[in-house]
């Protein structure tokens, strides 16, 4: 039976018409070993000067990331309905409040699926809402009353319990998003106890957080390279399967 590698995939991805940016390849040419992680400062000057470009994902992971957004494509018609079904479980976008975050009913705080290549510590999650999040028109940055809106939020979710010091957070501009008829902004906490998380992330019907879909992948990534070396393919010749 043939073997796939995730290089291989990203190839088929770039093959089937995924729409690569100048960033993605940037980042495809790196090694990890060569990729510098984001320290909280760092995040904090990228999200002060509003260089939300600079935002990056650690190689392995942004090929991996290509990968599963191709087949996810494939299978749900777009990463907006596979978010809305396998991880918000909403199948009607009705807001009971027009204002975004008032009812508990129109929200979802998750963990990030994929996660840009932050420092060890920071966790970065995404708050959803079924509310539409006014911007202005031209570069689509917030109106000052969704500011305020999402600033009082994060204070009463996250800050008032973490302190000021230990959260940060950003709105995608539309260009820029995965998921966009969606609303969500994105929030990294540090300094934070396994509690707390659970108290606010959404759970499932078991009561547990769901695995972030980037690290279900990376274990099935490590399954198919020891089916490999199972096989006698050493990673010396993996790139023939690529």
């Amino acid at each position: 039976m043939p073997h796939t590698t995730t290089a291989g995939k990203v190839a088929e991805a770039l093959h089937d018409g995924y729409q690569s940016t100048d960033k993605d390849q940037k980042q495809l040419s790196l090694k990890d070993e060569e990729y510098q992680l984001a320290t909280w400062e760092d995040l904090e000057l990228i999200i002060q000067e509003n260089r939300l470009e600079d935002l990056h994902r650690v190689p392995s992971d942004l090929k991996r990331y290509i990968a599963w957004s191709h087949k996810t494509r494939l299978a749900y018609g777009s990463i907006q309905a596979f978010i809305l079904k396998e991880r918000l479980g909403w199948t009607d976008l009705k807001c009971k409040n027009t204002t975004p975050y008032a009812d508990p009913d129109d929200t979802k705080i998750l963990i990030n699926d994929w996660p840009y290549g932050n420092a060890p510590g920071i966790l970065h999650l995404v708050c959803w809402t079924k509310s539409p999040i006014p911007t202005m028109s031209g570069d689509g940055d917030l109106t000052p009353e969704s500011r305020t809106i999402i600033q009082q939020f994060v204070y009463e979710t996250f800050t008032k319990h973490l302190g000021e010091d230990n959260v940060l957070w950003f709105k995608n501009w539309a260009s820029i998003q995965s998921v966009r008829s969606v609303e969500h902004f994105h929030v990294f906490i540090r300094n934070h106890s396994d509690d707390f998380v659970k108290r606010v992330v959404h759970v499932d019907a078991r009561d547990q957080i769901k695995k972030p879909i980037g690290e279900i992948e990376k274990e099935k990534e490590q399954i198919e390279e020891a089916e490999l070396e199972a096989d006698g393919i050493g990673a010396d010749k993996l790139n023939q399967y690529s």
